[in-house]
């Protein structure tokens, strides 16, 4: 076994009221009973939390860990990223889709921490990340930005409380579908701008969104590339057809989505806002860039 190690955990202050309240605590001693030093950060809300845990890590850690869904995640990353600090996640949320997309069980804590555990004896894994700059600001994220239908639907799920998990993005869609219209948007690939309409446009870096909505399945997280993923104007009860085969990522084929890998886009269109792992990034436009190996994670 290595050396004892100082991690630092942050836990997403939500949690307190969600039915994984004690999985938080259950790292803290699970890794001090490994032996290790744990800083164990909670805060009230999620700006205390980030403003704590980048002072915990710039103190000296040997890991940061978050516990919670893709926020948790997205937060961490947006500490981490282009350091030596490896990222841990114990997927509480309820997307969880990064952590899937690492491989990482997402139902069952007991036994995340246990592979988190056997992970901080290894070598992490090099993974990108996207780096997302909208206005003056850069933000990096791991899994998909969203800048279309799917953002409007993530804006409305993010004001739910219930239900959990992937149910509550279906409810948040249907409840959305009457305002169901394309968006003219300028599209730019690699330098190379095109005006187009669609429905949903995503910029993947991971597969899935949503709590498992596979929306370009062949993604992959070390690959240095972005998935461009298009989804082209149709009636509502075609996008009710088409739907449900997200899910199982059947869709790939049709002939109303499209998919090109890049290493840049940038999406403009009137009135569209952003969303990236879930977070609210703003309105368009927004530059999407990969940066290959960006980020080490604990897996």
């Amino acid at each position: 076994m290595a050396a004892p190690r100082t991690v630092v955990v942050a836990v997403n202050p939500m949690a307190s009221f969600g039915h994984r309240r004690d999985v938080g605590p259950l790292v803290v001693k699970r890794l001090r009973d490994a032996g290790n030093t744990v800083v164990d950060v909670g805060e009230a809300n999620i700006e205390l939390l980030r403003r704590e845990t980048i002072r915990a890590v710039d103190g000296g850690a040997d890991a940061l860990i978050v516990v919670g869904g893709d926020g948790m995640v997205n937060l961490g990353a947006n500490i981490v990223a282009q350091t030596d600090v490896p990222l841990g996640v114990v997927p509480t949320g309820t997307g969880n889709d990064v952590a899937a997309g690492l491989g990482m069980p997402t139902d069952d804590p007991s036994a995340a921490i246990a592979q988190l555990l056997d992970a901080l004896d290894r070598p992490p894994r090099v993974i990108d990340a996207a780096r997302v700059r909208h206005g003056d600001l850069s933000t990096w994220f791991v899994g998909v930005l969203s800048a279309g239908f799917d953002a409007t639907v993530n804006e409305r799920a993010n004001l739910m409380t219930r239900p959990r998990g992937r149910s509550r993005y279906v409810l948040a869609l249907l409840r959305e579908l009457a305002t169901l219209k394309p968006i003219p948007y300028v599209v730019t690939v690699d330098g190379a701008s095109v005006g187009t309409e669609a429905l949903l446009i995503s910029v993947a870096n991971n597969g899935s969104l949503g709590g498992g909505m596979r929306i370009v399945p062949h993604a992959e997280l070390d690959d240095g590339l972005l998935d461009l993923f298009v989804v082209l104007p149709m009636s509502r009860l075609s996008f009710l057809r088409v739907f449900p085969k997200v899910f199982s990522g059947t869709h790939t084929e049709l002939p109303v989505v499209s998919f090109r890998r890049a290493t840049t886009v940038t999406l403009d269109a009137p009135g569209a806002v952003a969303y990236a792992d879930g977070e609210r990034i703003g309105p368009l436009p927004v530059e999407v860039s990969i940066v290959p190996g960006a980020l080490r994670v604990l897996v």
